[in-house]
């Protein structure tokens, strides 16, 4: 799905980024090879991946695979998590720069503030994509690599409405919204797909949204920490939903989804319906009891594999596969997206989507 997403200058700004138009999917294309790596480089050069803090399963998971997947591709892989913040992160990324790796995969913590690490990497001959998270306010980024995240938020946006149906046929329904850290340049972008689904029905009057907070800026969780939205969520039942009923949540992602659960349940409410992402193992296993209504699953082996196959096709001097070439503006240049589709998943598919998963398909039996 082709996004175009307004350009981004500052932090503040990407807090106002928002989708304006949508067209079909278009034929993959290829780019020629980053001109650092136009002729390729050695089959056993150093290949970096910062990637953020380990606030959900998926990282985790992706350290590994990069690990992995780097060593059999026959590169020296640098995979560093930044858990101590932004500092940390620019600093692993220079490390990596003075180690001489030729391709760095940046899964950011807060992709606006890299700029000067990423100018060094790319004087150095590197060449710079992003993982998950665009890369903004720079032109120092080739690629960017991710699955479609606006669509991630229509399918959440829509699965809320569908789950809330599926419990009471007819509206108006109570509503709270939730969305994703306003360091983190998906979060906006999960957030305007869903409200794509769910603002002409707030309009309509068929949503409530209770307490009255539909901004982003009202929604955000800062570091997508579980916490932070229990804490939210705790404050809306106690002055918005003394004698309401809470129909539905949109949560971005799992986490925060279990959240919202643990705080709707200490409060004595029956748990609404709610969305998340990611595939969680603990909210797999809750979608299967019947609690959380559904997640998004965004394979990250399917991701991983394809950065480490992008890093391959930079080696051997190949072009590019890019099947998004024009709707991600970062602020400061037009960067090649390859995007990878993503899949809602509920209690009704679940057992078809995680056939062929070792540790989450047998959940769902």
């Amino acid at each position: 799905m082709i996004k175009l997403h307004k350009a981004v200058t500052s932090v503040a700004a990407i807090l106002a980024v928002s989708a304006l138009a949508m067209t079909g999917c278009g034929r993959a294309e290829t780019t020629p090879a980053a001109s650092g790596a136009a002729a390729g480089f050695a089959a056993d050069s150093v290949i970096g991946v910062a990637l953020p803090q380990k606030t959900s399963e998926n990282w985790v998971l992706a350290e590994k695979l990069f690990n992995d997947g780097l060593k059999t591709a026959g590169f020296k892989g640098d995979v560093q998590f930044a858990n101590a913040g932004v500092s940390e992160q620019q600093n692993q990324i220079s490390a990596m720069v003075a180690k001489g790796a030729k391709v760095i995969i940046v899964g950011a913590i807060d992709g606006g503030q890299l700029g000067t690490q990423l100018k060094q990497a790319k004087d150095a001959g590197a060449t710079i994509i992003a993982y998950d998270r665009l890369l903004t306010n720079t032109p120092d980024v080739d690629y960017y690599v991710a699955y479609d995240n606006f669509k991630v938020g229509e399918l959440q946006g829509q699965a809320l409405l569908d789950g809330m149906k599926a419990k009471k046929p007819t509206g108006p329904y109570n509503i709270e919204l939730f969305a994703g850290s306003p360091d983190d340049a998906n979060a906006k972008v999960f957030f305007d797909g869903a409200m794509k689904v769910l603002q002409p029905k707030i309009d309509d009057g068929t949503l409530k949204v209770v307490s009255g907070q539909t901004s982003f800026e009202q929604a955000v969780t800062q570091g997508w920490k579980a916490e932070n939205a229990q804490k939210r969520m705790d404050t809306l039942l106690v002055g918005s939903y003394g004698s309401a009923e809470l129909d539905g949540v949109l949560s971005p992602n799992d986490t925060l989804a279990r959240a919202v659960i643990t705080s709707v349940k200490a409060a004595g409410k029956s748990v609404p319906t709610i969305t998340g992402q990611d595939s969680e193992v603990e909210s797999v296993k809750s979608i299967m009891a019947g609690e959380q209504y559904s997640t998004i699953n965004k394979d990250t082996t399917a991701l991983v594999n394809h950065a480490i196959e992008m890093a391959k096709d930079l080696q051997a001097g190949k072009s590019l596969e890019i099947n998004d070439p024009k709707s991600y503006n970062n602020g400061v240049k037009v960067v090649p997206a390859f995007l990878l589709v993503p899949k809602i998943v509920t209690k009704a598919n679940a057992a078809e989507e995680y056939a062929n998963d070792k540790v989450l398909g047998p959940l769902t039996k």
